[in-house]
């Protein structure tokens, strides 16, 4: 069951509930509990999913309701079993929406201008509704909690079921990779600092706003055009030595000392500090590499190729020795795919260089070594990869699918325990639907109880 796919859109969902809200009646249509469920709202939810573009299998008057209703009683279970809520996860959440909203819009002024509310309103709202996705969540954890498939269900299961209805599994790729940082001449670093530290003079004396040499000069482009700033983050979401620095700042006219990570080297200005959260400006600048030390690199890679080539080495021990993928070099030089957690990769999910080589390589080809763009540091480094091997497209299947099988396997256990119990909660509670909106196929008997 999707019961959430209608939370999924919060922007549009403010958006269109901002603009709504002193336009309709405020007339009952459903009634789950003590709670009711507002015309309007299923309006706002309708009007959402258009703008969205989010289909709706069937009348989209039958099919809101409905999953709206089922929240309420996700909702009302929550309450029973007296589901607390972590408020500084839900906090995170908010902080994080609120600084999407500003990315894309352009500023906390124009937020409040598309939402039509000022924003104290609407982190009250954002918090409202993350609160409710979270106990609905914990619920429905709960409640699947002890599902596990051994293999023998997993054979079961495949067994059982369609194999059209299995998922086609794009083309899948192992590789190792090998990979140099050039040295970067100290003089090069010295003048990165001297930038940075000249920068940090012209904010301190008010000369300049921090913000504005942030704009014109910061090489982290995702907060650059915002003046540098960050928006909210928690700790452990920064840098190390980013947030060690940061959390030390306590005034926020002056900047910090030039901090190293390995994004580079950065300045930084204090704007809030919120409990374990904090938001900053910074200017991150980070040292050139010069055309010479990649081309130093670049050999010295050819050069371990060669030898790999030749028997004289391994790529595993090689990997091990002078790899500077902190990734990869402890685990024989293997690439691990972080959406996934294994090492197979669609080729869509590789660094962009990675993949340009693997699609013309054979399993067990080495590549020449090429100049990549660090996914984590955006640095310049010199590679060669491995292609291990390649797993063409095909139809879901048990022996080189099992995980994904497993996946689908305890995803419909799950769907039918919480149908299950859907059913067992309708006859504890409440329901009432107004005339208008009876005549539905709905996926639960709302009407059994005779209204």
């Amino acid at each position: 069951m999707k019961l959430r796919f209608l939370n999924a859109m919060i922007f549009a969902a403010l958006a269109i509930a901002a603009m709504a809200q002193n336009n309709v009646a405020e007339e009952v249509a459903w009634v789950i509990g003590d709670e009711p469920i507002f015309k309007s709202d299923i309006e706002e939810q309708y009007q959402q999913a258009l703008s969205e573009r989010i289909p709706i299998e069937g009348n989209p008057y039958c099919v809101i309701p409905e999953r709206m209703a089922l929240d309420k009683l996700f909702l009302d279970q929550a309450r029973i079993d007296t589901v607390e809520v972590q408020a500084s996860a839900i906090s995170a959440e908010v902080e994080n929406r609120l600084n999407f909203f500003i990315a894309n819009l352009g500023s906390k002024e124009k937020v409040e201008e598309y939402f039509r509310m000022p924003m104290p309103r609407l982190r009250e709202k954002l918090n409202e509704m993350y609160s409710d996705q979270y106990c609905i969540q914990q619920v429905q954890n709960e409640l699947t909690k002890n599902v596990k498939s051994t293999p023998a269900d997993v054979r079961r299961f495949y067994n059982s079921i369609s194999k059209d209805s299995l998922p086609f599994i794009p083309m899948q790729v192992e590789a190792q990779i090998i990979t140099i940082n050039p040295v970067i001449p100290q003089q090069e670093i010295d003048e990165v600092k001297a930038r940075l530290r000249d920068y940090a003079q012209q904010v301190n004396t008010g000369e300049r706003e921090f913000s504005t040499l942030a704009i014109l000069y910061s090489q982290d482009q995702s907060t650059a055009v915002y003046g540098g700033e960050t928006g909210f983050q928690s700790r452990s979401v920064l840098l190390p030595e980013y947030a060690t620095a940061a959390f030390n700042l306590n005034d926020n006219k002056r900047v910090s000392n030039i901090v190293e990570t390995d994004d580079g080297y950065h300045i930084i200005q204090l704007i809030e500090k919120r409990g374990d959260r904090i938001n900053t400006r910074h200017i991150l600048l980070r040292p050139k590499v010069s055309d010479k030390d990649l081309m130093d690199a670049v050999n010295h890679l050819d050069s371990v190729r060669n030898d790999i080539l030749a028997g004289k080495k391994t790529f595993e021990e090689m990997a091990l020795f002078i790899s500077q993928d902190k990734d990869s070099r402890n685990n024989n030089g293997n690439m691990l795919n972080e959406k996934t957690h294994s090492s197979q990769f669609e080729m869509a999910d590789l660094p962009a260089e990675v993949g340009k080589k693997v699609s013309t390589m054979q399993p067990g080809d080495i590549s020449e070594p090429f100049v990549m763009i660090n996914p984590k540091t955006r640095r310049e480094q010199v590679a060669i990869v491995k292609l291990v091997k390649r797993i063409d497209g095909h139809k879901a299947d048990l022996a080189d699918d099992y995980m994904i099988i497993k996946e689908i396997c305890e995803a419909k256990e799950k769907e039918r325990i919480i149908h299950d119990w859907v059913v067992q909660k309708q006859k504890s509670v409440y329901v009432y639907i107004e005339e208008g909106w009876r005549n539905c196929d709905f996926e639960y008997d709302w009407l059994k109880k005779g209204e």
